[in-house]
């Protein structure tokens, strides 16, 4: 499943991240069963925050998040969201490459959220992650389903599953598609 780079661009983030969008995609009660305080948390693709900075608060004073996205301008805006919240001491930003997440840190649970259908390897970024998880870590991938088909979706998990994640039963979402897994 290689395909070409395709991003949401900078200058919409500030659109999508809204009082609207956290009421319909509710961070916290999207990952607070997945999240324990003094964890530490990857979030792949993190554009402008709208689940980091609740990440950063579910993790507590002892745990961290680590936000990466391609883009400058999204880590921007969330050491920005950061900064107001005071925040900054739990939230590494780190640039990504467009082809791979890039940290050697190992994670205790890992977000895809709407982004997984813009890798152009979705093969390679799944070894990736498996590696960055932690013994017993998870992995939530979110898609939308306007974007990403059924069909589409169920490649992306026997993608994931071949890498050796465990599928469990992930949360519903509204208008998404998602899975949870476990490196076992």
């Amino acid at each position: 499943m290689i395909h070409p780079l395709r991003i949401c661009p900078w200058w919409l983030a500030r659109a999508l991240d809204n009082p609207i969008r956290r009421l319909i995609h509710n961070p916290k009660k999207i990952l607070s069963r997945y999240i324990e305080r003094g964890d530490t948390v990857l979030d792949i693709g993190c554009g402008s925050g709208t689940f980091t900075i609740s990440m950063a608060k579910m993790v507590g004073e002892n745990g961290k998040v680590i936000a990466i996205d391609i883009q400058d301008e999204m880590l921007q805006i969330v050491r920005q969201k950061a900064a107001k919240e005071g925040l900054e001491s739990r939230i590494i930003t780190l640039k990504s490459e467009p082809k791979r997440i890039g940290i050697a840190e190992k994670v205790d649970f890992a977000l895809a959220f709407y982004m997984v259908h813009e890798m152009p390897d979705v093969e390679a970024f799944l070894k990736e992650i498996a590696t960055i998880l932690k013994p017993n870590g998870e992995l939530l991938i979110v898609e939308p389903m306007l974007h990403v088909s059924a069909t589409s979706f169920k490649k992306t998990l026997g993608a994931a599953r071949l890498t050796g994640l465990k599928q469990n039963s992930g949360p519903t979402i509204r208008f998404s598609r998602s899975m949870l897994f476990q490196l076992a």
